[in-house]
């Protein structure tokens, strides 16, 4: 647990650095969410491997980044335009991180107190919701760039 509030924290200020100063490349904005994908993915797994995460939950997390993965890939090697962009997440898929990282402390923190513990079938319908949004939105951004781009033609 204290590792992954140590990665949360360098996270957050490399991410703060990185816009305060100027400092967004491509490179950082496609290391940056693998980075934070690789380490929720890894505590999903292993939360479900000791028993404190369904496997529904752990197969519609993977299966969203999966898609993000896949549709951005596709996106972006369909499009010259995009050779240059920054990738970013969109608002609900910061949300959506933000919700698992809580999901992830919530379940550790519920096995050091039973008061948590009850909660947590709540904790996987919102992030569950989140996770289905926010893959939805991503869903409907390619939309929109194919649509735009089309037009452009």
């Amino acid at each position: 647990m204290v590792l992954f509030f140590i990665a949360g924290i360098s996270d957050a200020l490399d991410g703060w650095i990185a816009k305060r100063y100027s400092f967004q490349t491509r490179l950082g904005s496609i290391l940056d969410p693998t980075a934070d994908k690789l380490l929720l993915v890894s505590s999903f797994i292993t939360l479900h491997i000791i028993g404190l995460l369904p496997l529904w939950l752990l197969a519609l997390i993977f299966l969203r980044d999966l898609m993000i993965v896949s549709g951005t890939v596709g996106s972006f090697m369909g499009s010259e335009d995009s050779k240059n962009d920054l990738l970013t997440p969109s608002k609900l898929s910061k949300i959506n991180t933000a919700l698992q990282i809580m999901l992830v402390l919530f379940l550790v923190a519920a096995q050091l107190s039973s008061v948590l513990a009850p909660w947590d079938t709540i904790f996987f319908i919102i992030v569950a919701t989140s996770t289905v949004l926010s893959g939805a939105d991503y869903i409907w951004i390619w939309i929109e760039k194919a649509i735009f781009q089309e037009k452009q033609k």
